[in-house]
């Protein structure tokens, strides 16, 4: 498998909104980069860690209870590209490369 698509589950009492911002919670960057990782590792077989960032860009702010889904693609090279999408709208889109995979 190559390609999938999967939910990201992030609940909107996830404790990462709690000051950030108050009054106008948004979902940090580093927790966006967290989920699509995770789902990358359990969808192409990597263990947790040990990934080298290529690139990542936040484009859209996520607000408490947005739905999430990341969209993965495995290379040729054998990076995989992600885009996390709320809806039809990118939030989130970059390039990983994982170290190990599970055996």
């Amino acid at each position: 498998m190559n390609k999938a698509r999967v939910e990201l589950p992030v609940p909107a009492n996830h404790p990462a909104y709690e000051g950030h911002f108050p009054g106008m919670p948004v979902l940090p960057g580093v927790v966006l980069l967290d989920e699509a990782l995770h789902a990358a590792g359990n969808t192409f077989g990597h263990v947790p860690g040990g990934w080298r960032i290529g690139s990542v860009k936040f484009l859209v702010p996520v607000r408490p209870a947005q739905p999430l889904e990341v969209c993965l693609e495995r290379t040729d090279s054998g990076s995989i590209r992600f885009d996390i999408l709320s809806g039809d709208q990118k939030v989130a889109t970059g390039t990983v490369t994982a170290g190990a995979t599970v055996q």
